[in-house]
């Protein structure tokens, strides 16, 4: 499981750096941390759209998204 922190970064910088992480553990479970509702959405539909399982958790005033790849 890996964990990027993207709290501070407006977009596109977050979509960037997840898009990033998936290309370099195509078979790992990320773990994305945010505070923006904007980011959040983003990457979410990003990670949907190659097939990813998205699971949001909110955690105080961040929220945890759960990037699971497919056939994990």
């Amino acid at each position: 499981m890996i964990e990027v922190d993207v709290r501070g970064f407006s977009c596109p910088i977050p979509v960037v750096k997840i898009q990033k992480a998936i290309e370099e553990n195509p078979n790992e479970v990320l773990i994305v941390v945010t505070e923006a509702g904007v980011t959040r959405e983003n990457v979410s539909r990003l990670a949907k759209s190659k097939g990813y399982t998205v699971k949001i958790e909110e955690a105080g005033d961040d929220f945890h998204i759960q990037l699971t790849p497919p056939g994990k």
